[in-house]
């Protein structure tokens, strides 16, 4: 694996662990009155979506790993560019039952 691809998938651990303690004990009506922590966790998906297109273009063995990848990037260009239609259900959704799913892919995509 190339070592800008490995450095990526770092990048996108350290996030989705820092997303994850944004909402920790948090349920989705405590979401919606957080306004910091919708940005945080919005960012945090930016972030995510821009490293797993950075590594569509650099390695498509890796990409085909990440299931969903296609729409965890066109999220990203969602909350970037229709930041004004974002659903928080949506978002809180893609926190809880998408996010771990994306965590477990990451960790064993590093350490084969």
């Amino acid at each position: 694996m190339k070592d800008e691809v490995r450095k990526h998938l770092l990048d996108i651990l350290d996030i989705a662990e820092e997303l994850q303690g944004f909402t920790e004990g948090m349920d989705f009506r405590g979401y919606q009155k957080s306004q910091l922590t919708q940005r945080a966790v919005e960012r945090n998906f930016e972030i995510i979506g821009e490293a797993l297109a950075r590594i569509k273009k650099l390695d498509e063995e890796v990409i085909s790993r990440i299931s969903g990848h296609h729409r965890i990037i066109g999220f990203r260009n969602i909350l970037i560019h229709g930041y004004d239609i974002v659903d928080e259900l949506v978002v809180w959704n893609a926190v809880k039952n998408h996010l771990p799913i994306l965590l477990r892919e990451i960790q064993e995509i590093l350490n084969a």
